[in-house]
């Protein structure tokens, strides 16, 4: 097996979205994650490269992520995969259109529900649903492999946005430091917009989610540590990180 997935990411439309191909050069079974506005562009993509799809994987339904869905379906009739809790916003594409005066056809059903935990395969790569709400109540980040596809969650230097309906600044930022920061530094972040970054880049310095040495956050994962005596070991309660170190016998 080869020792990584094959990713092309795929900038497109006015929202310049970020739609990514992963694939098994093996087998050249591939995925579609987030296909936005230019389903053309990701059709011929898939062709050129001689990719077939299997599944489509949305990370969240706001409309910029989801304007190809239905042209990748017709083409291949892969199942589409969604967390439920972003149902609303899939269900009501046309009108999330209208807010942003375009004019979008409604995608085909949902095949499957995304859920926390799950393990999702493309060829003989496996990765992990993780839910990771804020920016959107069924927001799911897909993990593995040293790479993590965020969707709207983190960004290079950025966050999601939370003024959208069922955005929650707290719960995007506890999403972002108890989930996506206890992933080792290296892990690359592919985002649903901009440029890729990585999980330690983001943690020394992104300006809303800064880790800051010598402050309340774990530095493996970000999580707030309740307070104690200075050199006192004190477990981090997220992921068991001993902070700050120390030799007290607690």
């Amino acid at each position: 097996m080869s020792r990584a997935p094959d990713v092309v990411a795929l900038p497109n439309g006015v929202f310049a979205e970020n739609c990514y191909l992963v694939a098994d050069p093996d087998t050249r079974e591939a995925v579609v994650i987030d296909p936005g506005e230019e389903a053309p562009r990701f059709i011929e993509g898939l062709t050129r490269r001689g990719w077939t799809p299997s599944a489509i994987w949305l990370t969240h339904a706001h409309i910029d992520h989801v304007l190809g869905v239905g042209a990748v379906k017709r083409a291949w009739d892969v199942p589409i995969l969604l967390h439920p809790d972003d149902r609303p916003f899939y269900d009501n594409v046309p009108r999330q259109a209208a807010m942003f005066g375009i004019t979008a056809e409604q995608p085909p059903p949902v095949d499957a529900p995304l859920a926390e935990g799950q393990a999702l395969a493309v060829g003989a790569f496996t990765f992990d649903v993780v839910h990771t709400p804020g920016h959107s109540p069924g927001s799911v980040s897909f993990i593995g492999h040293g790479l993590a596809f965020s969707g709207d969650v983190l960004f290079a230097g950025s966050i999601g946005r939370t003024d959208f309906l069922g955005g929650d600044m707290p719960t995007l930022e506890r999403s972002i430091r108890t989930r996506l920061y206890r992933l080792p530094d290296e892990t690359r972040v592919l985002s649903g917009h901009g440029p890729e970054t990585t999980i330690g880049v983001e943690k020394r310095s992104n300006p809303f989610v800064r880790v800051l040495a010598g402050a309340n956050q774990c530095q493996r994962c970000g999580a707030d540590v309740p307070g104690k005596p200075w050199g006192c070991k004190n477990p981090c309660p997220n992921c068991g990180f001993v902070y700050p170190l120390g030799d007290c016998s607690d």
